[in-house]
Formats: C-alpha cells, structure tokens, sequence
C-alpha cells in the first residue's frame, strides 16, 4: 500500500488475479483486514492434506481450498473473524511481491529493525531461513496434537499453517516479547506522525480509521466494549492483537504504552482458557504500575 501498487479500497480480483470468476469479485483488501469479507471462520482443511509432508505443494492445494470457499454473509454487511482471509492476503502478498511470505517480512519489516527474534519457521528443509543461530533459541511447548501425533515444539501450532509448510498469513510467526515489542514502538512511533523506518504513517493511520461504523480497525483488534482483553485502562483507541496460544499485545497511543504478554496457554491442552481472565487482570496490572511511575 505505501508503494501504491493498491489500496484498501482495491478489490481482491485486481491484486491477485486467480480470484477472478469465484464469486468474490465484492471484496476489498480493506474487507480482509477487517474481517468483513463474507468468509467463515476456519475450515479444516489440513484433515484433506496429506501427512506427514507439509510443504509448498500442499500450501498450494489449501489456498485454492480458501479461494472456492463459499461465501456465509454478503461481504462488508458484518464482522466474522476468518483466518481465511488472511491467507488470501499472504497469496496477494506474495503474488505482488514474488517473493515469499516470510522472506518479504524479514527484507522489509524485521531486518531493517535489526530484529531477529521475530521470524517464521519453515517446515520444509529446502526453504530458506532468516539467519539466525536456532540453537540459541529455547521454544516454549505448545498442545499435543493428536493430528499430527506429539507434543509440538518449535513448530506452529494451527494445523492449516503447518499443513503449508509452516509459512502463512494467520499464523506461523515466533518471537520473544523483546522482538514484538521493538516492533510496537514502530507501530506507536507512526500512530504519532513520528519517523519510522518501516512503517508509513498516513498508511497506518488509515488501517486504524474506524469510520463509517466500523468497530475493528484493518489488520488489528479494539478493546471491547464489555469485557475488553486489554484490560480497564486501555483508551479506545488502543490497537492490539490476540493469538490463539496465549499471546498477544497492545498499544494505546493516548498514553504511549506497549505490553505484549506471550504464554503458551495451550500446553498441554488447547481446553484451557483461563487465559481470558487473566488477560484484563494483567493489563490492568501493567497500566496502573505505569501511571503510578508517570505520576512520580
């Protein structure tokens, strides 16, 4: 978008071509970030995937799987969170980019930062890695699959993700809290028209734009209106994310905080959702320790 080879506005069919004739010529790039693009929320496609060879083959296969997809709701008429639409819009990525996924966010987003423990993990042995020494890296466990038959460490914990090869959209990323947080300040420092190396501010400023009645911004959360994630503290115009395992993080540019709060919720069972109360409860923690210091 910062280049202008599209726009939120631009339609699917425009950037990624292979859409075209599949019934989902309605939806915009700024539906997909949003979550209003007529898509469901998850569909199992790695149970029609074969085992145990995840790869660039299957990630084909699971990408065409998304794009016939029938649609559930007129797109843009409400808000679904779908991963789906976040593989459609790696597939756009890469097809405007050539290149793929993890390597366009280590060139573009993490190596510029000088960050090198955010990174994707590819499953396959012939794909090229971000360089980093592994062995210094400790990777927490996750829940055991039953699927794929083990505990999982070290790999990424949504079946579809790993089924492509451990490379997509919704998932795949591994990182520390120092990473995601050198990250966030990018984020915050564009959120105030400051100067970032990576991030346009005009752009982000219109990812965050809720205008027109929408309630999440494009590619990010918003505090709830009852039992907010982010706890009580966080101003409305936060911006967040939360992963399935237990992770997530916040910025709330009225006040210029940043936490990231990253567990491993799901291990040893993904039946563990304490975390929902623990989350506020942790938020509210961190805020009201960071408004006791800015008072002093």
């Amino acid at each position: 978008i910062s280049s202008g080879r599209l726009s939120l506005k631009t339609y699917l069919k425009d950037a990624l071509p292979v859409a075209c004739g599949t019934g989902k010529a309605k939806i915009t790039i700024d539906m997909l970030l949003r979550h209003r693009s007529g898509l469901p929320a998850h569909r199992p496609y790695f149970k029609s995937l074969s085992l145990p060879v995840p790869g660039m083959a299957a990630g084909k296969r699971l990408r065409q799987m998304v794009l016939a997809e029938p649609l559930e709701y007129e797109p843009g008429s409400k808000e679904v969170y779908s991963d789906l639409g976040f593989i459609l819009l790696a597939w756009v990525v890469e097809y405007m980019s050539g290149v793929r996924l993890d390597a366009v966010v280590n060139d573009r987003i993490f190596a510029p930062l000088k960050i090198y423990d955010l990174f994707f993990n590819p499953l396959c042995a012939d794909w090229t890695r971000p360089v980093m020494n592994k062995a210094s890296f400790v990777f927490a466990a996750t829940s055991h699959c039953t699927w794929r038959g083990k505990m999982i460490v070290g790999e990424v914990e949504d079946e579809n993700a790993w089924a492509a090869g451990g490379v997509e959209g919704h998932a795949g990323l591994f990182g520390t809290a120092v990473g995601v947080h050198h990250l966030c300040c990018e984020v915050l420092q564009a959120l105030e028209n400051k100067e970032s190396k990576v991030i346009n501010a005009s752009v982000i400023r219109s990812f965050v734009d809720k205008n027109n009645g929408m309630m999440r911004p494009a590619g990010f959360d918003s505090p709830s209106e009852d039992t907010p994630s982010s706890g009580r503290f966080f101003s409305k115009r936060s911006i967040g994310h939360l992963g399935f395992t237990g992770t997530s993080f916040w910025i709330d540019p009225d006040n210029g905080l940043i936490t990231v709060l990253l567990t491993n919720r799901v291990h040893p069972s993904r039946e563990n959702i304490d975390i929902r109360k623990f989350r506020p409860r942790i938020h509210d923690l961190i805020a009201s320790i960071y408004q006791c210091n800015i008072q002093e």
